[in-house]
């Protein structure tokens, strides 16, 4: 299975984070090739006033694992990386990893929907996934990647390529 993965970190050594948690994926990678967009720096979404800007990435990798069980294998590097159990939506966080997709997968659980239903709202996810999947085209969307970025690029967004 492919699965996308959206990497962000925005508080302490945030470069490193986004190094120590690619080093993982690329542990939990098993077949294929392993994409890794370039890493952008961003303003908080959603976040607490003065909030410490982002830094995103997304990684494509190849797995055998299903998705409940990857979702478990990357809360589980979230808590060694030092984020908290009990830790608030929207929150600052040093590290935050969530799936994007799964193949062309649909699945709505309670703990985990993929695609992630938020990717076509997203700059900072949108933008480092078009850099490594222009084209794709996940289910329920009627765009591409990029067609979608191109959609939100016209609103007001900042961001800076780190």
């Amino acid at each position: 299975m492919r699965a996308g993965i959206s990497l962000g970190s925005n508080l302490g050594d945030r470069h490193s984070m986004l190094e120590i948690a690619l080093k993982n994926l690329r542990m939990i990678h098993e077949q294929g090739d392993f994409l890794v967009s370039q890493t952008l720096e961003t303003e908080p979404v959603d976040c607490p006033p003065g909030s410490p800007l982002f830094l995103n990435a997304v990684a494509e990798l190849g797995t055998f694992l299903d998705p409940l069980k990857l979702l478990t294998r990357l809360q589980t590097l979230e808590i060694e990386l030092g984020r908290p159990l009990n830790h608030g939506c929207h929150e600052p966080r040093c590290l935050d990893l969530d799936i994007l997709y799964c193949d062309d997968l649909q699945l709505n659980h309670p703990l985990l929907q993929v695609p992630h239903p938020r990717i076509t709202e997203r700059y900072f996810v949108l933008k480092p996934l078009s850099e490594i999947r222009p084209h794709m085209k996940l289910p329920g969307w009627s765009l591409n990647c990029m067609e979608y970025l191109s959609i939100i690029s016209n609103k007001d967004s900042y961001h800076i390529n780190y």
